[in-house]
């Protein structure tokens, strides 16, 4: 299988995604998802880590994954990400939820708003998705909170390219649970299919 370009300002050629979300969406499990579909690909270096503190429910939480063709060693908190992914769109009004960013990285962002009320930087790509309606008519929700992650990841998938849909399949259906992987599959086929994508 062809290896996915990696496309990266990062002098070591890492691939750095940064998630935010509240506990009990899954930012996480998405981490982990995605470096496992990386790995399934052939990227030599992955890794995935959740930071700032426990996960739980609805406490914003951050999660990174750093995806490369050769080793990883760093194991540190990412502070200039290639694509943020923000898991739960009222987080965009805490200042570090976009900080570090790169010049023409990706904001992927679970949405119904348009591009001009989402108040985004210029010089930044933008996807966006309802993830929680998908989720919701889906049935994907714990506790009253629609769980959006692998929606999410369907949202990267079509956003970057950077890891095949045929591993990032594999990965959920691997990663999670029988009883709920099939749901899951279908949030993140439906999501991938109907992302917004804007290159500005």
């Amino acid at each position: 299988m062809q290896q996915p370009m990696i496309v990266s300002n990062h002098s070591e050629g890492i691939y750095e995604i940064r998630w935010h979300g509240r506990g009990g969406q899954g930012a996480v499990t998405a981490a982990k998802i995605v470096a496992y579909a990386a790995f399934l690909d052939g990227y030599p270096g992955v890794t995935s880590a959740p930071f700032f503190g426990a996960e739980r429910r609805g406490v914003p939480i951050t999660a990174v994954t750093r995806l490369s063709h050769k080793p990883i060693y760093v194991i540190s908190q990412v502070e200039t990400p290639d694509a943020l992914v923000i898991l739960d769109q009222t987080l965009l009004k805490y200042a570090d939820t976009l900080s570090g960013l790169k010049m023409n990285g990706w904001v992927i962002v679970n949405s119904s708003q348009c591009l001009a009320e989402l108040d985004l930087p210029t010089n930044v790509k933008v996807a966006t998705a309802d993830a929680t309606l998908i989720c919701k008519e889906l049935g994907l929700i714990s506790s009253g909170i629609p769980v959006v992650n692998t929606a999410l990841i369907g949202a990267f998938a079509r956003a970057t390219q950077v890891v095949s849909l045929e591993s990032l399949k594999r990965a959920i259906k691997e990663k999670l649970p029988d009883s709920i992987s099939e749901t899951n599959m279908a949030a993140f086929i439906k999501t991938f299919q109907t992302t917004k994508v804007f290159t500005r």
